[in-house]
């Protein structure tokens, strides 16, 4: 029976639908203190002093700390981190002293008790401006912070990484080019806006073992920066993940486990709990970093692109311990999915007294193709071919190489581009709706590579019960994304038993075995290969045992609905649930014991590219490629934009589960169309003015358009049945596209995310205007 290919229903769908799954919010715990936060009014600040008395002494208060109470430094790439700010804070909303009472009401009320003095220092909430010699730094220590060997800052200053990419003769290209074009882009902060806000508890036993319950995307990670910022030794540290109610990276790292711990190491065993407001969201979760783009391309009149030169700079925040890896990212992949012989990338991370940056869908790669798909079509309509040839011409094929020098094994991206040609209809002239509607259509490509450690491992366990059922362990978490549901697939194909029998536990340090990080749309590949090799694991020890009891080689057996079968003669068979716990012969003697199978992975070849120009034969394990391409009107008097139609197409290598990996694709679009219309942090001299759903809008049922979604299957050689990640990739494209079928319907152009109403009106005008 076949499962891998299949839209079998979710896993974990009925306890969502009914409520009954519980997350880190619903734990109440006897004896439970709770957490408030001070936070500082100031985008940058030096602290003078920190009076915690009146906090102290209220009535249910437990304990009040400060950042001087543990100044060592965090963080998973970059340790520029303090969880409490310590001598001075670096953002509005920065936690300078936190608060351990009986209640909610108690803690925030002796938290508005704390005075705190301040002395103003200058700030930067510009990134450009950050860059200038003269900038007040962020970090002036930056130089004696611990840094990953992989990344590049610059002490002294306020760049955090400078990441370069270097292949061909950019300059020659140049000159050798029939026309040159630069152009400029912005991409503002966006927030993640999870369902689930941040949540923590965290406790202490009297024998110094730390538990954190924690709605986190990557335990493991958590518990390495936990761990090392906190000195506790990993078998003294669990990290308990049991539900997270949306990430899309911004519960991929550390955020607000840090404030409650040094709480519960003074709290005398009783459980710690903090659970962000929905304000705190938006100002104290990772936000998507802002970025100034700067494009310029060399072009032939043929149409083929000799040299790009990118000039790269991302508003990182006050600290950018997580953002350098998505300025790293978006560097090695800066000339997009195109065969360019001549690259030259600055990619710049920058501390600014904003609010974090870090990941959020796509990594980088949604940011800097807002730009890479618009100036395509720019470049096209200057030298007078289509938006396609251009696309067609350059595009990567196999044989081709990449950016970093990678020579292309497989690249479906000029299916993927047919299919969405075809699916949206691009030459079909199709009418406005009504007078004052313009209609246009448009296309974009994207790609996207897993940011990942060459070591990046992952690992399951496959446990048989003794009536043929299994339990799957792994630590890839659901995060949304149908992750258990795929997981469980993969083992009930290789085992040939039902999904049903099989029941997935994740997130928990101390049962489930090690996986790197739920991030880089890597977990249907990594994990679920460690998965495939768990399931291979048991299978080879249950044919082990069968040759024994069926008297038949195990070359000529096969797994076939729960049992364990001869291919030669097929009444010759085993139940998988007679072999679980070993096998017994009749004088009452057993060989083997339980099967237990064990799977890992580590994604085999990748190496480090060249530090000096980021060449490299094999810096990333495959890229995903795909194309969408949108159908939408204008309202050429409100400035309104209707996306009526988009089709999506990606080499996906192998379809595992196509309900879900649908689902995942309208997702994306809905979400980049979110970023591409209406989404963005509002910050005026560091301070988020739109911190609430009522002033930060996202798209909802009513935006969506109708959608056409088609898979190419290229099989990734490494994959667990062949598969590669989409999760990511899928949003990548959206907002380019958007902006090519605005070009189209009204022929602006809009460089600036997102295009709202009022932008779109304003630039109708202005056109307008130049042409009379």
């Amino acid at each position: 029976m076949k499962f891998v290919g299949k839209s079998i229903k979710r896993v974990d769908g009925v306890k969502k639908v009914t409520g009954s799954l519980k997350y880190v919010d619903d734990m109440k715990m006897p004896r439970m203190l709770y957490v408030a936060v001070k936070r500082s009014p100031h985008p940058h600040a030096r602290i003078v002093s920190i009076d915690t008395s009146k906090a102290i002494s209220l009535k249910g208060v437990k304990d009040v700390i400060t950042g001087e109470y543990y100044t060592k430094r965090g963080g998973l790439y970059l340790e520029d981190k303090n969880f409490l700010a310590v001598g001075k804070a670096r953002y509005r909303g920065e936690a300078v002293a936190a608060v351990a009472a009986e209640s909610e009401d108690i803690a925030k009320a002796a938290a508005e008790l704390i005075e705190v003095d301040y002395e103003v220092l200058p700030a930067v909430t510009n990134a450009i401006e950050a860059m200038a010699p003269n900038a007040p730094l962020v970090h002036p220590d930056l130089g004696d912070y611990k840094v990953a060997p992989v990344f590049f800052p610059e002490p002294g200053t306020n760049i955090s990484n400078h990441y370069k990419l270097r292949k061909g003769d950019a300059e020659k290209g140049f000159s050798e080019s029939d026309y040159v074009f630069e152009n400029k882009f912005y991409v503002p902060h966006v927030q993640h806006v999870p369902i689930e806000t941040h949540t923590a508890i965290a406790q202490m036993d009297a024998d110094g073992y730390l538990t954190v319950w924690a709605s986190c995307q990557s335990p493991y990670a958590v518990r390495q920066a936990l761990s090392a910022a906190f000195d506790v030794p990993l078998n003294k540290l669990r990290v308990i993940s049991p539900a997270v109610g949306g990430g899309f990276g911004s519960k991929a790292g550390t955020t607000l486990e840090g404030i409650i711990i040094p709480l519960a190491m003074r709290s005398n065993g009783r459980p710690v709990k903090l659970t962000y407001s929905r304000e705190d969201e938006f100002e104290n979760a990772y936000v998507r970093q802002g970025l100034h783009a700067t494009i310029k391309t060399g072009v032939r009149k043929d149409g083929k692109i000799l040299a790009v030169q990118n000039e790269f700079i991302w508003d990182g925040g006050a600290y950018t311990e997580y953002g350098v890896n998505i300025v790293k990212a978006a560097g090695y992949a800066s000339a997009g999915p195109y065969d360019i012989d001549n690259v030259f990338t600055d990619s710049y991370c920058v501390y600014t007294n904003h609010p974090v940056g870090g990941p959020y869908r796509g990594f980088g790669m949604s940011e800097i193709h807002f730009g890479i798909e618009q100036n395509l079509d720019i470049v096209a309509e200057q030298i007078g071919i289509t938006p396609v040839e251009i696309r067609k011409i350059n595009g990567l094929k196999s044989g081709g190489r990449t950016g970093t020098g990678e020579i292309v094994e497989v690249s479906g991206l000029i299916e993927c581009l047919d299919n969405v040609i075809r699916d949206i209809e691009l030459d079909k002239v199709e009418p406005a709706s009504g007078p004052n509607k313009r209609r246009g259509k448009a296309i974009a490509c994207g790609w996207k590579a897993p940011s990942m450690p060459n070591n990046a491992a992952s690992s399951a366990i496959i446990k048989l019960n003794e009536d043929g059922t299994a339990h799957l362990l792994v630590s890839a978490q659901d995060i949304g994304q149908g992750s258990d549901t795929v997981m469980t697939q993969i083992a009930a194909e290789v085992l040939s038993i039902s999904p049903e029998k099989i029941t997935v536990r994740t997130g928990d340090t101390d049962h489930t075995p090690y996986e790197w990080q739920t991030v880089a749309s890597r977990i249907t590949y990594s994990a679920g290969r460690a998965v495939f090799e768990a399931a291979q694991d048991a299978k080879a020890q249950l044919f082990e045992l069968a040759q024994i009891k069926l008297g038949v080689y195990k070359r000529d057996l096969e797994m076939r609905d729960g049992f364990i079968v001869s291919k030669i003669y097929p009444d010759r068979k085993v139940a998988i649930s007679e072999l679980a716990l070993g096998l017994t012969f009749e004088d009452g003697s057993g060989v083997h014991g339980p099967i237990i199978g064990r799977g890992a992975f580590i994604p085999p070849n990748i190496r480090n590219a060249d530090k000096k120009t980021g060449l490299g034969d094999h810096p990333v394990v495959f890229w995903t490629y795909g194309a969408q391409g949108v159908d939408l009107e204008v309202d050429v008097e409100t400035g309104h934009i209707k996306v009526l139609k988009v089709a999506s197409s990606f080499d996906v290598g192998q379809v595992v589960n196509p309900q879900m990996l649908e689902g995942q694709l309208e997702g994306a679009i809905l979400q980049g169309m979110g970023t591409a219309l209406f989404e963005e942090l509002i910050l005026k001299d560091g301070k988020i003015l739109n911190k609430s759903f009522v002033d930060y809008k996202i798209p909802t049922s009513d935006d969506m358009p109708e959608l056409v979604v088609s898979f190419v299957e290229n099989p990734e050689e490494t994959g667990p049945f062949g598969a590669r990640g989409v999760a990511e990739p899928a949003m990548v494209p959206t907002a380019p596209a958007i902006a090519n079928a605005v070009y189209n319907a009204v022929g602006i152009r809009l460089s600036t995310m997102p295009m709202t109403p009022e932008r779109v009106l304003t630039a109708i005008k202005e056109k307008e205007r130049q042409s009379k």
